[in-house]
């Protein structure tokens, strides 16, 4: 990929394993004109595709993908190869991994910390290994972190927000406060109680919504997300004031709504939660 990108005569930023929503930042954050991320996401490590971000941090929509894919797939770029001194450079961005713990540190309310909490943390052997147990630790938690130790092939499996059954094991085990399990590339999470039980993701997007609701912080009174909640979602928020709006399935559709109508909280019952006031993407980190 950074082969391809240089041979087009563009300059290339490595940052090593991060997850999707650390590129969204970096992108921006550098002044990057694109940022693009590798990653099976939830699949097997075999399953790789490729994520693309446009300069302001938002996934690029389906027309432009397609146009890329055109592209691509024709020979209209072989004659604008350069060549010699204008052939691309690559550049490593060592401290990549910090600059993204102290943005997300830095959306947590300065008054508050974790102190006293017991959390299980299941990383998915994925690109939040080391991202998301820093965060946590440094806001003050005790933190019993699982799958933090990828080999390349073993992102996903048996682990992380599709197999959450041994971080909820742990999380009674060791008598923790609550349990989270990331996806591969770090933009899902999955919640379990104290008991070890899963509580669903319309259910924190209930919790989410109704506590921005009750403190006049939920743009236009509005939560945005799929088709896949459940009713009792949108009665909930209702009943609160406030109103649901509904996309197709897929969190870019509703990062696409959020934007378009100026919201700052959506989500997908799959465990995506947006919150457009802090990142331009979902972030379970």
């Amino acid at each position: 990929m950074a082969s391809g990108i240089c041979s087009m005569g563009a300059d290339v930023m490595l940052v090593g394993p991060l997850p999707t929503p650390g590129i969204a930042f970096i992108t921006t954050s550098m002044r990057a004109n694109a940022g693009v991320v590798i990653s099976a996401s939830h699949n097997p490590y075999y399953d790789n595709g490729i994520k693309i971000f446009s300069r302001d941090g938002f996934k690029l929509p389906d027309e432009m993908e397609d146009r890329i894919e055109r592209l691509i797939l024709s020979n209209n770029l072989h004659s604008l190869r350069p060549t010699a001194s204008e052939v691309g450079k690559a550049h490593r961005i060592d401290d990549a991994v910090g600059r993204y713990i102290v943005f997300l540190k830095h959306t947590f309310p300065n008054d508050l910390t974790l102190d006293g909490l017991r959390i299980v943390l299941d990383c998915a052997n994925g690109a939040a290994y080391r991202v998301a147990p820093t965060v946590l630790e440094e806001l003050g938690a005790e933190v019993i972190p699982i799958g933090v130790e990828p080999n390349g092939e073993n992102i996903n499996a048996a682990c992380g927000s599709l197999h959450p059954e041994p971080m909820s094991r742990l999380v009674v085990d060791k008598g923790a406060d609550i349990g989270m399990a990331l996806d591969g590339d770090g933009d899902r999470i999955v919640f379990v109680d104290r008991q070890g039980k899963e509580v669903d993701g319309d259910h924190i997007l209930a919790i989410c919504g109704l506590q921005l609701l009750s403190e006049g912080r939920l743009k236009k009174q509005t939560l945005v997300t799929t088709v896949m909640s459940n009713m009792g979602l949108e009665k909930a928020i209702q009943k609160a004031g406030g109103k649901v709006i509904r996309t197709k399935v897929g969190d870019r559709y509703v990062v696409e709504e959020m934007v378009r109508g100026d919201y700052n909280l959506g989500g997908e019952q799959s465990g995506h939660t947006i919150f457009l006031d802090h990142n331009t993407t979902c972030d379970g980190s």
